[in-house]
């Protein structure tokens, strides 16, 4: 169900005030895809792994250990690969547009919400 043009407008105040208030926190749970992980990392990681199982198995049926340790090595890189997000420069922090409930005081801002949710449930009566 999509959000009402009222319901947009103030959730972006909420979130304009969550930046202003605690900009690290509101940074942080940000969604950016650049920090998702990557499906070719996943896939990459998966075939590296399974290229170190079988040099695993093959370390274990040539009862060579140090052919198997490296295969154990091999299949631990690749999970790590796999599991890691990839090292993109962070540069681009999402902008922060001042509005006048922002800047007005939290106070201000939560009194105006609480105002407008008693409006609402007063007609949803």
């Amino acid at each position: 169900m999509a959000l009402s043009e009222h319901e947009q407008r103030l959730l972006d105040q909420l979130e304009q005030q969550l930046h202003a208030d605690d900009p690290k926190f509101a940074h942080s749970m940000a969604s950016d895809t650049r920090k998702a992980m990557s499906t070719r990392r996943l896939v990459i990681g998966a075939l590296v792994t399974i290229a170190g199982i079988l040099v695993l198995l093959a370390g274990i049926v040539n009862q060579f250990i140090p052919i198997g340790v490296i295969g154990f090595l091999i299949m631990g890189a690749g999970v790590y690969f796999a599991t890691t997000r990839s090292k993109q420069v962070e540069s681009v922090k999402p902008a922060v547009r001042p509005s006048k409930a922002a800047s007005g005081g939290k106070s201000g801002f939560m009194s105006n919400l609480e105002g407008k949710w008693d409006e609402r449930r007063r007609d949803q009566s």
